[in-house]
């Protein structure tokens, strides 16, 4: 039980990579004061953390509907994994997310676009969370792999928070 919690935990930790999406988020954020950046990430973290629930329970569904198999779809969930795992290692994917962040406006709500979607809940951790979420081994392994979803939205929170407290000690070069 408490392994499947970590390995799921350590597939949404990885997929949502909270630590990386930190400096993102200061960059996209330097014209709000602190505490709009607390709410922002409050915020971005708890819609992303719905579009997941959303996809968890009603993605085998809207598969489905549309005539995909779910084999399909694991393999193709996999493929997505896959390259987002050698874009990581090649330090692409860092510079993919800071490039079209420079066109956002001030009236923008950039905790829905680009916060919650697509850089926490991106193709990848809607991919892993359906997998996840359509697990065979039975109801308490899904009940398990939504808390630990929950586990890992509550982290990038905490993440998100403390470096928007932290800022000011954070190099400019990191942002």
């Amino acid at each position: 039980m408490i392994e499947n919690f970590i390995s799921a935990f350590i597939v949404y930790f990885v997929v949502i990579d909270p630590v990386g999406t930190a400096p993102i988020f200061l960059a996209i954020t330097t014209h709000l004061n602190k505490r709009q950046k607390i709410r922002t990430a409050l915020e971005g973290t708890f819609v992303a953390g719905a579009i997941m629930l959303f996809f968890a329970l009603c993605g085998v569904w809207i598969l489905h509907y549309l005539n995909i198999s779910f084999t399909a779809f694991r393999l193709a969930g996999g493929i997505i994994l896959l390259l987002v795992a050698l874009d990581m290692l090649a330090n692409k994917r860092q510079a993919r997310r800071e490039q079209g962040n420079d066109t956002i406006s001030t009236d923008d709500n950039i905790a829905i676009f680009p916060l919650a979607t697509p850089l926490l809940a991106g193709p990848d951790a809607i991919t892993s969370v359906m997998v996840v979420a359509s697990s065979p081994a039975g109801n308490l392994d899904i009940v398990i792999g939504y808390g630990a979803m929950v586990a890992v939205m509550l982290a990038t929170a905490i993440v998100l928070i403390i470096a928007s407290l932290a800022e000011s000690y954070i190099k400019p070069r990191v942002t």
